[in-house]
């Protein structure tokens, strides 16, 4: 599985502010890019996959209004975890 409990771990310890904190607007939107991330690898692999490709659509979805919700709220978070994923604005 390319999503096990050791890597959310690693993840929600990298960008929240501490390994259990998985509410967070960033350790959220880390999470999201990895499997955007992972879906469009398999997406590129197998090009008539619709149902992943809607998986794909909501997730980026919801990463976008976790984004526009830390944008409204605290612009320097906002900007900071946009710079660390390497998103474009």
């Amino acid at each position: 599985m390319y999503l096990d409990a050791a890597k959310k771990q690693e993840i929600f310890e990298k960008y929240g502010k501490s390994n259990t904190d998985t509410g967070s607007p960033e350790s959220q939107i880390a999470l999201f890019s990895y499997r955007i991330s992972h879906l469009t690898e398999h997406l590129k692999l197998n090009r008539k996959d619709y149902s992943t490709e809607r998986a794909l659509t909501i997730l980026v979805g919801k990463r976008r209004s976790l984004l526009d919700y830390l944008k409204s709220r605290d612009i320097e978070r906002y900007r900071a975890i946009v710079k660390e994923l390497g998103l474009r604005k």
